[in-house]
């Protein structure tokens, strides 16, 4: 097991010229002291579609000497080809990061046996645990359970963070894999549905905003403190839907310029938040008592 809880899937504040380095350092330190359990580099909510190869090496070496081992750092090194993700993991794994983050191929997807065999050569170029990440939403393909019990024969593919947004789906999973590899919600308004199926914790979007709150909501779910759990997962419902109001991570940066973590320097094409939704969320932020 990588992590049980939490893991903070990391903004990359930047600045115009590049990244903003001083504000990752107070994001990263403030994350461990929430007491998140893990951290996620580089992964959709950092944006590392947009960022050079070098920014994305100097990124998770610098997250990785900050934490310096305090916490996991996972670093996000999927593409939608096989040969550069083996080239990153080979890269990432140099950097001492402690697993990675493996998206599905997009753009040109792939099949069920077509995942097979791309995971199982990343797995084959590593001695990191790998987790297996499916979001049909953003990839344009589904890891579907069958496959995913033939993944979980893979040594170290350790786990899945699972974002389809199918609690069914989800289920199916658990049941297959049979505790051989642990599941992640990668949805925020789902976490303790899925961690009640039997999941391991969170991978988050939401914990960037409310770090100790997101911890304390998911640790009630793996205490098997459902009532409690879901009182806190209804008490940031709003949030969380604000926080996906438009693509991920427009909302969750300005939301960190709002906390004043960062400016709001998103890199084109994703866009500014429309003038309506800071607004909601900016009242948000004052109803959760952050702001």
């Amino acid at each position: 097991m990588i992590f049980e809880g939490v893991g903070t899937a990391l903004i990359t504040p930047f600045t115009e010229d590049g990244v903003d380095f001083a504000s990752l350092e107070k994001l990263v330190n403030d994350q461990i002291a929430s007491g998140v359990n893990a951290l996620i580099v580089c992964g959709t909510t950092g944006e590392p579609a947009t960022m050079t190869d070098e920014e994305k090496t100097a990124v998770i070496k610098f997250v990785v000497e900050i934490a310096d081992h305090r916490v996991p750092i996972i670093a996000g090194a999927g593409t939608n080809c096989t040969a550069t993700t083996i080239k990153n993991v080979i890269e990432y794994e140099n950097l001492g990061v402690d697993g990675l983050l493996i998206v599905t191929p997009y753009y040109n997807k792939c099949t069920q046996n077509g995942l097979i065999a791309h995971y199982s050569a990343i797995a084959k170029s590593t001695s990191l645990p790998i987790i297996v990440y499916s979001v049909q939403g953003r990839t344009g393909v589904n890891i579907l359970p069958e496959t995913v019990k033939k993944l979980a024969e893979i040594d170290n593919i350790v786990a899945i963070k699972e974002a389809s947004g199918n609690l069914e789906q989800v289920k199916e999973i658990i049941e297959l894999v049979d505790g051989k590899i642990d599941v992640y919600s990668g949805e925020d308004g789902m976490a303790v549905d899925i961690v009640k199926l039997g999941g391991k914790g969170l991978i988050s979007v939401l914990s960037n905003v409310v770090p100790a709150k997101t911890v304390t909501m998911v640790q009630l779910a793996l205490q098997k403190e459902y009532e409690l759990a879901y009182a806190l997962q209804k008490d940031v419902a709003n949030l969380v839907k604000l926080l996906f109001v438009e693509v991920n991570p427009i909302p969750v940066k300005k939301a960190m310029e709002l906390l004043g973590y960062c400016k709001n320097f998103i890199r084109l094409p994703l866009t500014e938040l429309e003038t309506e939704h800071t607004n909601l969320l900016e009242k948000e932020l004052k109803v959760q008592g952050v702001l």
